[in-house]
């Protein structure tokens, strides 16, 4: 029976590298897989994945508008899907997080979607939210704090290399991000020591 698994971390944990390699390995066996990114990271017409560590592969874009579980099943009347990743899970909206459990669970295709937990703020994302509450499989992928402890958080810095506190959630193109363990974020967003 197939199952909806999502693997959550910090920025920079390795998350798109460890997708692109499991994709890799189902198409080594001669299976096809279908891969998705969020269109929010739209720089050319088509879609890629994209790993730091230089791999890459081609991807469908998705956005909020997008059924996936209509794609998904229109996909399969002319070919054999054995797996579906789901790059930026963290983009999807609550209602794509059931369209792909419901993927899982009435057209037996397991679902593996990668994402952020939370965002600068400290706070869910909508699509890691709902992946949470109804996914099959949950996995933590590691990174580390700058003082060597699992980083579980991350900050995003202004030009002048200081944390920002508030802003709009999703912040595409020139942010930098850094992730943190929970007391060094709190230490860099001026929440501790209390004032």
């Amino acid at each position: 029976m197939a199952k909806l698994y999502f693997s959550y971390a910090a920025m920079n944990a390795g998350k798109s590298t460890i997708l692109l390699q499991a994709a890799y390995n189902y198409r080594e066996r001669g299976m096809e897989v279908m891969l998705l990114t969020s269109s929010l990271y739209r720089d050319d017409v088509a879609g890629h994945i994209s790993s730091r560590i230089g791999i890459n592969a081609d991807a469908i874009f998705y956005n909020r508008d997008t059924d996936l579980f209509a794609l998904v099943g229109g996909t399969l009347k002319h070919e054999k899907l054995s797996a579906i990743f789901v790059d930026e899970a963290q983009f999807l909206t609550k209602d794509q997080a059931w369209q792909l459990a419901r993927v899982a669970d009435h057209l037996d295709v397991p679902v593996l979607a990668y994402g952020l937990r939370t965002d600068f703020r400290g706070e869910l994302f909508e699509g890691s939210a709902a992946l949470l509450a109804i996914a099959d499989s949950l996995r933590e992928v590691r990174t580390i704090c700058e003082c060597g402890r699992k980083a579980t958080m991350v900050v995003r810095l202004g030009p002048d290399g200081k944390a920002l506190t508030e802003g709009d959630q999703v912040s595409i193109g020139k942010s930098t991000y850094v992730s943190l363990c929970r007391k060094h974020w709190e230490e860099r967003m001026g929440r501790w020591p209390p004032a």
